[in-house]
């Protein structure tokens, strides 16, 4: 995860848009809890800005 991260930001994204959660399929709670907040997380980063760099050009 840390080598994706890397790569993430050398492109110029940032690495925290991607994370691993080991939960068990008795965890679903704590599934739910952790989509919620890596989602809170990712809308606080804003949209993908390479996609704002391939549309306009």
């Amino acid at each position: 995860m840390e080598y994706i991260s890397q790569l993430l930001e050398q492109i110029g994204l940032e690495g925290r848009r991607v994370q691993m959660i080991n939960l068990s399929s008795a965890m679903g709670a704590q599934f739910a809890f952790s989509a919620a907040e890596l989602t809170a997380e990712i809308k606080q980063m804003g949209p993908n800005p390479l996609k704002q760099v391939t549309s306009d050009g």
